[in-house]
């Protein structure tokens, strides 16, 4: 529309700007556009078919580290730094799940020593993992702290801690820092 048009006075007869349309084309419009399935079937079919190409679609921009396909535990300024500042670390927590299965096999072996050992061997790693949380975690907040100081940076911690017990490879969203950047 022009400002011509806007200093206009509107027909009384046409208050929307536009005629009315008569109800013969309403219904043709409306009959247009809806595309009813033939079936149940056809219609689940359908539905799984467009769930399934949102997930896909959803699933290729968080790879990409698409800020906006992201889940909402996932958004913001505050996670996003979280996620780098644990990306960019070595931690002793990522290799616990390969270290825990090692483990479990050398516990199953029916050597009285081996089981020992395997038991000794996953507590002082245990405590070495609780260790290194400590440690990330304290240098986490510090740095929360001075980044975003007037912002809630509640659960970030948390995130990031249960971010590292995660293989780096297997990580979602995918690390956009490599090891020894800093965010």
């Amino acid at each position: 529309m022009t400002k011509e048009d806007e200093r206009l006075p509107r027909d009384p007869q046409a208050p929307k700007g536009r005629p009315t349309p008569k109800r013969s084309e309403a219904e043709a419009n409306r009959k247009t556009r809806v595309t009813v399935p033939k079936d149940r079937k056809e219609a689940a079919r359908q539905a799984r078919d467009r769930m399934r190409v949102e997930r896909e679609k959803q699933r290729i921009a968080m790879l990409e580290g698409d800020e906006r396909a992201l889940p909402a535990r996932d958004k913001g300024p505050v996670k996003r730094y979280t996620r780098d500042f644990i990306d960019s670390r070595r931690a002793v927590a990522e290799y616990f799940l390969p270290f825990a299965v090692v483990v479990l096999v050398l516990g199953i072996v029916r050597i009285g020593y081996l089981q020992t050992l395997s038991s000794l061997l996953f507590m002082l790693f245990f405590v070495t993992v609780i260790l290194d949380f400590v440690r990330l975690g304290l240098a986490l907040r510090k740095g929360l702290a001075a980044r975003f100081p007037n912002e809630n940076t509640r659960g970030a911690v948390m995130y990031g801690l249960l971010r590292t017990l995660q293989m780096r490879r297997l990580r979602m969203p995918k690390p956009m820092v490599k090891r020894g950047e800093r965010p």
